[in-house]
């Protein structure tokens, strides 16, 4: 098995699964025109994070980590009518891209975009009284992961479901001796969820498009 062969089994997955949608691939190109990194979520992974928002009714989603917004429209596309995305962005360009792109898909009134660094603007929500979030998607920088979770327990409540990508890293999150601060921020994360009680989770190695990596699926108890 290559990473050709995965790619083609997304690709395969997508054409029977998932219908054409000419706004999410000009999402991408826009994306890609304006310079931002090709690390959004596959079109696969997208599906299945709506996927979750739909099959546990959520309303208000909270997301760590917009890069074009490829993910939030995703996201949004599980709402009711009245349901809301916060998504948190550290980067002004990322985030002015990530809004064309949100007129491009017709979601402006559905998100509310926050640029700055999350763990500047999570403590935000918590004195707005955003809380609780149903589900909450976090895929921002891995170092700060354990804060990101630890904000993430204090915006939901018993029943919320927590998503973060990137946990594998092509399998050297096992390797305890890294200096890497990216597997250092999962490991530490991997860590707080497994010894807390409010928490129970699982994690799921992927292959496909995107490489060899894995979510975190967390519910709060």
């Amino acid at each position: 098995m290559t990473p050709t062969v995965w790619t083609e089994m997304d690709d395969y997955i997508c054409a029977r699964l998932l219908p054409a949608d000419p706004v999410l691939d000009a999402v991408l190109a826009a994306s890609a025109k304006a310079g931002l990194p090709a690390i959004a979520v596959s079109a696969a992974q997208g599906r299945m994070l709506q996927l979750f928002a739909r099959m546990i009714g959520a309303r208000r989603i909270l997301e760590i980590g917009t890069l074009g917004g490829y993910s939030t429209i995703f996201l949004a596309r599980a709402l009711p009518p009245d349901g809301r995305v916060v998504t948190l962005e550290a980067d002004p360009h990322h985030a002015e891209v990530a809004r064309a792109n949100f007129h491009r898909a017709g979601i402006t009134d559905t998100v509310d975009l926050r640029v700055g660094r999350a763990i500047d603007t999570l403590p935000q929500l918590q004195a707005e009284g955003q809380a609780p979030f149903d589900l909450v998607f976090i895929d921002a920088d891995k170092p700060s992961n354990p804060d990101y979770l630890e904000w993430s327990l204090r915006l939901t409540r018993p029943g919320s479901v927590i998503v973060c990508d990137n946990v594998v890293r092509e399998g050297r999150v096992t390797n305890a001796e890294s200096t890497d601060a990216n597997i250092i921020g999962v490991r530490r994360m991997f860590d707080l969820a497994g010894a807390n009680p409010r928490l129970a989770g699982t994690a799921v190695q992927t292959v496909g498009a995107k490489g060899y990596d894995g979510f975190a699926l967390l519910l709060v108890e």
